[in-house]
């Protein structure tokens, strides 16, 4: 309801939590959570 009737959402930071799942699935089993944290910081 919230989505239709305000004039702001929280797309970009759902979009940023998305991004956070995918590189996590995707260094599941060999990273750490220092290299997590780079790939994190270092992206767009």
């Amino acid at each position: 309801t919230a989505g239709l009737s305000l004039p702001w959402n929280s797309g970009q930071a759902e979009g940023q939590n998305t991004r956070v799942k995918l590189l996590k699935r995707r260094g599941y089993g060999r990273a750490n959570f220092d290299l997590l944290r780079k790939l994190i910081l270092l992206q767009d």
